[in-house]
């Protein structure tokens, strides 16, 4: 299936070489303006559908909470603000974002959800959030987002950065399918398509193996199946300590 999954990935990667031009001229940027009106409507889509799965994984987060303090999570990537809802009244909350044009949309999701305190919103990647000191936060939440950072292993390292020990990562991540089914395949087939309509999304990442390489102490992960369209169904979720 290897040849014949490469030949086809071929094919719709030639298709896509209008989408290439576009985006070598930095005409791509134009798309980031819009992406947000999409991914708030994708958000509350997958939202419901994933509620349970959240709202299962979120229900931790007040253990990672110091003695006597109030718990602090920066969330990477924080797109349309769609986790607040899942976290524990009270808590300080910084969000980050590469995308300056999902303000709008956080500062929505912000007055729906007044039970939390929003310390700021800093545009930066993944990869480079060095306006956030060493160790400062409880919490770091990471969801839908490491398939499209450029880096993960560096996202990684400044996760574990910012967080102070015995603090923990929260992720959920749709990431590639088992290599034995067509899934895998048609993720494999759609990806040069996919990465420009997911404003940089690859649906082919193994991001678990990431996760088991970036030096946590204690790693809780599990394998499952969302309830969502095939390509996006491979998920994996949990948390990391450092």
């Amino acid at each position: 299936m290897t040849l014949f999954m490469k030949f086809w990935s071929s094919v719709v990667n030639a298709l896509c070489l209008p989408l290439h031009v576009i985006h070598a001229l930095g005409l791509y940027e134009i798309y980031k303006r819009i992406f947000p009106i999409y991914l708030y409507r994708i958000s509350i889509c997958y939202n419901k559908k994933m509620h349970d799965k959240k709202k299962e994984l979120f229900r931790s987060l007040s253990e990672f909470t110091k003695p006597g303090g109030r718990l602090t999570i920066l969330e990477i990537g924080c797109g349309t603000g769609a986790n607040f809802e899942f976290y524990p009244p009270g808590c300080k909350v910084i969000c980050t974002d590469p995308n300056p044009h999902f303000e709008k949309y956080l500062k929505k999701s912000m007055g729906e959800n007044d039970q939390l305190t929003y310390e700021r919103f800093v545009v930066a990647s993944g990869e480079d959030m060095g306006s956030v000191e060493d160790e400062s936060v409880d919490v770091v939440v990471c969801t839908l987002v490491l398939c499209s950072v450029v880096d993960v292993q560096q996202t990684l390292r400044e996760a574990h950065r910012i967080l102070r020990p015995g603090g923990a990562l929260f992720f959920l991540e749709h990431v590639a399918a088992d290599p034995s089914t067509w899934v895998y395949f048609f993720q494999h087939v759609v990806q040069p398509l996919w990465y420009y309509f997911g404003d940089g999304c690859e649906v082919i990442r193994e991001t678990w193996k990431y996760l088991e390489d970036a030096g946590f102490s204690d790693l809780k992960l599990r394998h499952i199946e969302a309830p969502l369209t095939a390509l996006i169904k491979p998920h994996i979720i949990g948390y990391a300590v450092k």
